[in-house]
């Protein structure tokens, strides 16, 4: 069945599109997690697990969507969250996605192992910017992306704290998924029979990741595992300290993406970041690990006030914004509903993505009786399981 963008009415859709057109090892990169990936199903099949109580009569024509997260106001509770590679996807890579989020309002965020520089993303868009920070080896690299995120205007930085080694990412191992992508016969039969990527990816600017081709010969022409370079390149004495620091040179608004615990949410208190994204990424890395929402409540009951929390990964409908919210989460994050998006076409697909989520969030929150997000409480939904 050959799928257009104006048929693509929620994530799925949007999915499928992407499916049509990227080459099978570049769509399961994407579309796959760890081992046998109950913990990627899981992320988002929790929130079916919670239902919604609606109030009615309240006035609903006029609503506010807004919030703050890490000192900036969005014009909706959903952004962005940071993902590797996107020129991979789509020849446009993150021009598409920062163009896309800042028509939405809200925050864009870029990976260190992003395929255009961060000095090119702070200079085209006027929109929040979080930088996700991966913690090296090599410590004159963390300098210089803490600087470069520093000279673009990055509102925020995020450090990972979840890759201290990789996922087994079995689709990545029988599909022989490798960045910049292996040649090989099953892969040359691939690209072939996906002309339309394989003209943008061969014939069109050299891939590379533009903050670490100055450090690391994989930052260009060697291809490497994900996996392989998360256990190869990130160092893995990383602990507490480390992160209190990195906090303390980035002096702006700080996050911790890949809390799961109260125990280490309690700990971000202390080294005084300003946020954590509650995030097992993507399911990509520990498979059979709790998922955010099944987190997300225990969490801000225990730091809410005084930090906030982020719930990032398995968000694919409105409503699970408002689930999030309404357990307490000062915002919501994902990376696989605009990724599909990217892939699937560009700059207009990640609009579509957001335009699709903002509509849905809005649609939820009039049927839920609120005109603003703060006003979605704990009392508003319903656990089946207990």
């Amino acid at each position: 069945m050959f799928r257009k963008l104006a048929n693509c009415h929620n994530v799925e859709d949007l999915r499928l599109l992407a499916k049509q057109r990227l080459p099978g090892p570049i769509f399961h990169y994407i579309d796959g997690a760890a081992d046998d990936e109950v913990t990627y199903r899981r992320n988002s099949s929790a929130f079916d697990d919670c239902d919604l109580v609606p109030n009615v009569l309240a006035g609903v024509e006029d609503i506010d969507m807004s919030v703050t997260v890490m000192g900036q106001k969005l014009d909706m509770p959903l952004f962005c969250s940071p993902t590797a590679l996107q020129r991979l996807f789509h020849h446009d890579g993150e021009r598409a996605v920062a163009r896309a989020a800042d028509k939405f309002g809200t925050y864009f965020g870029v990976s260190s192992l992003s395929t255009v520089s961060l000095a090119e993303i702070g200079a085209m868009t006027n929109s929040p910017k979080l930088f996700q920070f991966y913690f090296h080896k090599d410590r004159g690299l963390n300098a210089t992306m803490l600087e470069s995120a520093k000279a673009a205007g990055f509102d925020a930085l995020a450090l990972t704290v979840d890759t201290i080694t990789g996922g087994k990412r079995e689709r990545d191992l029988h599909t022989g998924f490798t960045t910049p992508p292996r040649l090989t016969l099953k892969s040359l039969l691939s690209f072939a029979t996906h002309p339309s990527w394989a003209y943008n990816y061969f014939v069109r600017e050299a891939f590379e990741l533009a903050e670490l081709k100055g450090h690391i010969p994989e930052g260009s022409n060697i291809s490497v595992s994900v996996a392989e370079y998360f256990s190869g390149f990130l160092d893995q004495s990383m602990n507490w300290d480390d992160a209190a620091d990195l906090c303390a040179k980035w002096s702006k608004p700080f996050c911790l993406k890949g809390i799961m615990s109260v125990a280490d949410a309690r700990k971000a208190v202390e080294i005084g970041a300003s946020a954590i994204m509650v995030s097992n990424h993507g399911g990509r890395q520990l498979d059979g690990s709790r998922t955010p929402f099944d987190q997300i409540k225990e969490i801000t009951d225990a730091v809410g006030g005084d930090i906030e929390v982020i719930l990032d990964g398995g968000v694919r409908r409105g409503t699970h914004v408002l689930k999030a919210m309404a357990a307490g989460a000062t915002a919501v994050s994902g990376g696989r509903m605009y990724l599909y998006a990217l892939a699937a076409a560009g700059k207009p697909g990640v609009e579509r993505a957001l335009s699709n989520m903002h509509s849905e969030i809005e649609r939820a929150m009039k049927l839920m009786g609120v005109t603003a997000l703060s006003q979605l409480t704990p009392d508003m939904l319903r656990y089946r399981d207990r």
